[in-house]
């Protein structure tokens, strides 16, 4: 990441972030694929999910109500989806 602050840090944790949404992860799998993956702190995953939560309320809503219907995706599939996103994840 050539841009080192703060705010380019908070916009790649949200761009990893809207990734898992992607791969219909909750947020407690975000946070510890993230952790493990991209050694993000899960309290900066938690605090920028929950900004992000705050500004699509409306999403989130449903976001939440059709993730708790689909089965969460195994350790290995996370692990592999992170490291896709790690990957993926333009230089700012």
């Amino acid at each position: 990441m050539g841009d080192s602050s703060p705010a380019a840090y908070i916009h790649m944790v949200q761009y990893m972030i809207e990734k898992c949404l992607i791969f219909n992860m909750s947020k407690e799998e975000c946070m510890k694929a993230l952790s493990e993956n991209a050694n993000i702190n899960p309290v900066i995953t938690s605090t920028v999910w929950k900004e992000l939560v705050k500004t699509n309320k409306e999403f989130f809503e449903t976001y939440e109500r059709k993730h708790t219907k689909n089965e969460s995706m195994s350790e290995d599939e996370t692990d592999k989806m992170i490291q896709k996103i790690i990957s993926d994840s333009p230089d700012d």
